[in-house]
């Protein structure tokens, strides 16, 4: 459990970080709060910062429920592939939208094998 608790807070650091990329690009692109539209390439950032709490909540207790019930390890890695994919988001959402696809699925497939995962194995008294 340690290492899924590393995760989360990794995830959590992650996270704090677009926040803070939202904050210099207000400046940068001159959006003063608490405005949310503007600049384009503002705006961009700004979404990746809202889809990844978006996403976080729903991985963050999907991973916890996992690891306590079915495989602590697998609910790791699965974060770990949360996390990189939401870098890889950032990166292509920022630079141009429709080429988001690649982070966007390292990022919603491990959320979906965590609770299909998890819901089967609950389902069939694996857990």
């Amino acid at each position: 459990m340690e290492l899924v608790s590393l995760v989360i807070l990794i995830a959590l650091l992650e996270y704090i970080y677009f926040a803070v990329l939202v904050g210099k690009a207000r400046g940068t692109y001159g959006v003063d709060a608490p405005a949310t539209t503007g600049d384009e390439t503002f705006e961009r950032y700004y979404r990746v910062q809202m889809n990844t709490m978006e996403l976080l909540v729903a991985m963050i207790p999907a991973m916890w429920v996992f690891a306590t019930h079915v495989r602590a390890d697998v609910a790791a890695y699965a974060g770990i592939v949360f996390i990189v994919g939401r870098f890889i988001y950032l990166k292509t959402y920022v630079a141009d939208p429709k080429k988001r696809s690649l982070g966007f699925a390292l990022s919603i497939l491990p959320l979906l094998v965590l609770i299909i995962w998890g819901l089967v194995s609950l389902g069939m008294g694996m857990a």
